[in-house]
């Protein structure tokens, strides 16, 4: 069994991420900016814009962050992102999600110019991915490809099972497995909740990708031995041992399921990590001008 590494790989590819950034530097280039927008105070939102902007740290990105309260409108919310979209000086933004229930976060989403989208949600990215062009992927799916690319894991004519079929990571993992590249050229059954036989399904699977927000749904009996398991699972539950009051668990059972398996995520430590390396990837790369 061993261990994918989401850390210390993410760890190493901001490292080049750097290297490239000085680079453009030393020719007299501007260094990559990302902006997030954060609305409200939610603990877990808070958090992940941190991460994000120590991440832009280690890259060396110029980095911003709005901060608005929770009863922002939605027309002001749309307001501040077109002054976004036409800022010249801004190569790419995020808008933490959730957002408040008064706000439609398709409609946010949609109004992101798709040439700074680098969160990869907006339609025309998502599109784009469907049919192979370049565009901006979605930070987790992505994240996991690089991983996978990475550690120099076989998946040309893999079975892949993708436990989960949300648009931000289901269905764009689904279809960058099944694409003709490497990693890719697997072929791909995705399971949701209304997927029956999921036990057997997954027994059968030479790769799982565990999305489904459920802690310690993959069980033992559910791996064959062998298997590459993802676990993209981040939930928080209680654990009065820890300073924080919680714990964040994944999707996958990891004691009993790791020693059945030749590469596991951790959670956390594992997909997590890579997500936000992602981010980084997809903001220089809208540096550089992808369109």
């Amino acid at each position: 069994m061993n261990i994918l590494d989401g850390k210390q790989t993410a760890s190493a590819i901001k490292a080049e991420i750097a290297e490239e950034v000085t680079q453009m530097i030393e020719r007299g280039e501007r260094a990559p900016h990302l902006v997030a927008i954060l609305v409200g105070h939610d603990g877990g939102s808070e958090s992940y814009v941190a991460n994000k902007v120590k991440a832009c740290e280690a890259c060396g990105f110029n980095s911003s962050l709005l901060r608005f309260n929770d009863d922002i409108t939605e027309q002001q919310l749309l307001d501040e992102i077109k002054k976004l979209n036409e800022d010249a000086d801004v190569d790419g933004f995020i808008v933490q999600l959730p957002l408040p229930k008064h706000i439609n976060e398709q409609k946010v989403t949609d109004a992101i110019d798709f040439r700074k989208d680098v969160d990869g949600f907006h339609p025309i990215n998502v599109g784009r991915l469907s049919i192979g062009l370049p565009g901006f992927r979605s930070a987790t799916p992505a994240g996991i490809m690089d991983l996978i690319e990475r550690y120099g894991i076989e998946t040309k004519g893999k079975h892949a099972v993708v436990l989960g079929r949300s648009n931000i990571v289901g269905k764009p993992i689904a279809t960058l497995l099944m694409q003709k590249a490497q990693p890719g050229d697997c072929t791909v059954t995705v399971c949701h909740s209304s997927t029956r036989n999921i036990k057997e399904i997954c027994r059968e699977a030479d790769i799982i990708v565990a999305a489904l927000g459920r802690p310690g749904f993959v069980t033992e009996d559910m791996v064959k031995p062998g298997a590459v398991v993802i676990d993209v699972g981040t939930t928080r539950v209680p654990d009065a041992s820890r300073k924080s009051g919680f714990r964040l668990c994944g999707d996958v059972d990891f004691d009993n399921v790791a020693p059945k398996c030749s590469y596991i995520t951790p959670v956390p430590g594992g997909v997590g990590p890579m997500t936000i390396c992602s981010l980084m990837k997809n903001t220089l790369l809208a540096r550089k001008g992808i369109f």
